[in-house]
């Protein structure tokens, strides 16, 4: 649950990394939340109002839309990749795969050219250089 209002706390932030752990747990998150309310919404017969859309997981999935954007574009950052790379999702098939392929790829070790790297905050306790023990 964390990492999903993590994400929704950086609504549009477009800007820094994120870890694996933050785009999975979101798209989790998220994939049952759209299938519980799919479910609402057949139960409840509002598809057959709709012509089989679903319009309670529609609306979810517009409220989420940019922040879903903005966490795989910090994932490529993560991996060292622009954010315009989110555009090869418009290659059928092999755009999907390329993509699936970097969301699951190991962030780059330290600081790149995005940000630091997110999993250094994290973790052991960390001792910086001006405590004293």
């Amino acid at each position: 649950m964390f990492w999903y209002f993590e994400v929704l706390r950086k609504y549009a932030d477009f800007t820094g990394r994120a870890r694996r752990k933050e785009y999975w747990m979101y798209t989790l998150f998220t994939i049952f939340v759209v299938i519980g309310l799919s479910i609402v919404d057949e139960v409840a017969g509002l598809n057959k109002a709709t012509d089989g859309l679903s319009p309670l997981s529609t609306l979810y999935s517009l409220a989420v839309l940019i922040p879903g954007l903005a966490v795989i574009v910090r994932r490529l950052h993560d991996i060292g990749k622009s954010g315009w790379w989110l555009l090869i999702m418009l290659i059928p098939l092999i755009g999907s795969l390329v993509l699936l392929v970097f969301m699951v790829r190991e962030g780059d070790r330290g600081a790149n050219k995005y940000g630091p790297d997110p999993k250094s905050s994290e973790g052991m306790d960390v001792v910086s250089d001006d405590q004293v023990w």
